[in-house]
């Protein structure tokens, strides 16, 4: 099983930014998905989720400008990023529980300049 992202990189504030994750190889069932990130010299934090029955959480900072969401015939999520901020700048990583297992994706770099 592999999760493979893409859609990171360079924009200006307020412009906006689509992550996909898609999941790929032997699936029997996925559970959870979420999208986390980490920013130079910080742990790295929860950004969104949502689970199987489409319920969704998010960050406190990114409420009302970020939405999750999966295409669940895919096997892939998606995280749309608006009125991005400087702050918002990070190594964007996609996370999924899979047949009961986690797995990370490789991180996506997302930057936005002031």
């Amino acid at each position: 099983v592999q999760l493979q992202a893409s859609g990171g990189g360079l924009v200006q504030a307020g412009g906006s930014l689509r992550l996909s994750c898609a999941a790929s190889g032997a699936i029997f069932s996925i559970n959870d998905m979420g999208w986390y990130r980490q920013a130079p010299g910080k742990q790295r934090e929860l950004v969104a989720g949502i689970i199987s029955g489409g319920r969704t959480n998010y960050e406190d900072s990114v409420k009302g400008r970020f939405t999750i969401s999966r295409d669940i015939g895919k096997n892939t999520v998606y995280l749309q990023m608006n009125s991005l901020k400087p702050e918002d700048t990070a190594v964007y990583y996609c996370n999924a529980v899979i047949n009961r297992m986690e797995y990370w994706g490789k991180g996506t770099q997302v930057t936005v300049s002031s």
